[in-house]
């Protein structure tokens, strides 16, 4: 948090007491949250907080740069503190976000022309799978169906 109050200081941001709550919950998170669970978390210290105040302080947070998007792929807003280099693992099933820290992943860069003269400002790898849970989900459903394919194929149904 003394990291957090520091940079607000220098951008000039008043880290008020609710600014905090939002950070520490997004900070002490390593699932990267959405912002409607900063907002379930935050709400048990401040009743009274509403969903748009959290919203409001996560935009300004991401556009300072205390915070990152995190997982376009995940199907939702989801929200990053951890502002040292890594990359991300999303599942497609249950869509959870992980860390991924690989040095060599920090090295990729684009080889081609960057079309219609775009500007990169970083890099950032986002490997889509299936977490374990997810995996053996997917393969106790896949184990009934074949169960019940060979059942219908016996009996002709």
């Amino acid at each position: 948090m003394d990291l957090f109050e520091s940079r607000c200081a220098r951008l000039g941001l008043a880290a008020t007491h609710q600014r905090r709550l939002i950070y520490r919950a997004l900070a002490e998170s390593d699932q990267h949250p959405t912002p409607e669970t900063v907002y379930r978390r935050v709400r048990r210290r401040i009743p009274s907080i509403s969903l748009a105040t959290v919203y409001r302080n996560i935009k300004t947070f991401v556009g300072l740069g205390l915070l990152e998007e995190v997982g376009s792929e995940a199907g939702s807003y989801r929200l990053d503190a951890n502002l040292d280099r890594h990359h991300h693992l999303v599942c497609l099933g249950c869509k959870a976000v992980v860390d991924l820290y690989d040095p060599q992943l920090d090295r990729v860069r684009a080889t081609a022309p960057n079309p219609k003269d775009f500007r990169i400002l970083r890099y950032q790898v986002e490997a889509l799978g299936l977490c374990p849970r997810c995996r053996a989900k997917r393969s106790i459903g896949e184990t009934k169906r074949r169960k019940h394919y060979g059942k219908s194929r016996q009996t002709g149904r």
